[in-house]
């Protein structure tokens, strides 16, 4: 039998092929599918799947692969708000959702919270992610404040997301509909979902791209084991773009954050032309060390030719404290004091 040697061609294709990991993203529920309708449309280096338990809006999604969760259990009518129907939509299907996670080492779990098929469903999706060994990392929207029985939904389901997955980066609408303008509110939905997708196509590109040397290992380090995530995009121009595209980022987070200084792990992912420079990313991480000190700072890069004198910066940080988890923050503090007055 003829034997490739490891210097070929043809061994290191091999090689490069089975390194690359296979990066998965299921959009699940309404908002969860409209995301990842957006990111087939643009195409993305990931694969794209959507499930729902609500047929009609099944049939009219864009996505490699789509699952029409728990038939016997909703006849492909919806969840209709109730996040135990589409837990039990899921367990329905857990072979046919099983069979298409197989073999990914990355799996993103997109959902709107507060509904039925998205709030209950993915936990259950994050479970079976986990049983075939892959990094589990949920994507949330949490509704606005003036939705106050979808949102205490949205709290629990967070809570069982989080007890599940290894991190969950989580997107609060009131913050992400801001980043629109003032356009009318369909057409502000839409651009707040296409700033998902845009974020979601980034990241999972970061991971199957050469980037920066030895990046996309260090993004899969800082995204699991590490609770709750959120991210931020800025711009800068001129002289000092780098730095005020960092600083841009980091004001424009869509998520609100008790104490930046806490963050556990930072992300700096920067876009522009050739003439950045290396310099300018080391003062990127810079700025963010100044603000969390103990944080773990991964740095990537990526070339734009089009770009000249501008740039775009995505910041991810790591292990954030927020109000969305004061439920998980007030057993910590009994626990942290039950341990305290037991050691005494």
């Amino acid at each position: 039998m003829l034997v490739e040697s490891r210097n070929s061609e043809a061994y290191m294709g091999y090689e490069l092929k089975h390194t690359v990991p296979h990066v998965s993203i299921l959009g699940i529920g309404g908002a969860g599918c409209n995301i990842v309708s957006l990111m087939a449309k643009n195409g993305s280096e990931a694969s794209i799947l959507a499930l729902n338990s609500d047929a009609r809006h099944l049939s009219v999604t864009k996505a490699e692969k789509r699952i029409l969760l728990g038939y016997n259990t909703t006849s492909g009518l919806g969840c209709m708000g109730f996040p135990e129907r589409g837990a039990r939509a899921a367990k329905e299907s857990v072979g046919e959702i099983a069979k298409e996670l197989f073999g990914s080492q990355v799996i993103f779990i997109v959902v709107g919270l507060g509904g039925g098929t998205g709030t209950g469903a993915a936990p259950v999706v994050a479970e079976i992610a986990k049983s075939q060994g892959a990094a589990a990392i949920g994507v949330v929207t949490i509704p606005f404040q003036t939705e106050n029985m979808r949102r205490a939904k949205a709290k629990e389901g967070l809570e069982a997301l989080i007890g599940v997955c290894d991190a969950v980066i989580v997107v609060d609408n009131g913050k992400l509909l801001k980043t629109a303008g003032n356009l009318p509110l369909s057409q502000s939905l839409v651009a707040a979902n296409r700033l998902i997708a845009r974020f979601l196509r980034n990241l999972s590109d970061m991971l199957v791209e050469p980037c920066s040397p030895g990046f996309d290992l260090s993004l899969k380090a800082l995204m699991t084991e590490n609770g709750v995530c959120t991210f931020g995009f800025g711009e800068g121009f001129g002289y000092t773009k780098v730095k005020d595209s960092i600083r841009n980022a980091l004001a424009n987070l869509l998520l609100d954050v008790r104490d930046l200084r806490k963050a556990e792990g930072g992300i700096i992912h920067v876009e522009g032309g050739e003439d950045m420079k290396a310099e300018d990313l080391k003062e990127a991480n810079k700025i963010l060390k100044k603000i969390a000190s103990n944080a773990r700072v991964s740095c990537g890069v990526r070339l734009n030719n089009s770009m000249y004198d501008s740039v775009r910066a995505t910041i991810v940080l790591a292990g954030v404290e927020s109000p969305f988890q004061e439920k998980r923050r007030k057993l910590n503090l009994v626990s942290s004091w039950l341990k305290r007055l037991f050691r005494d």
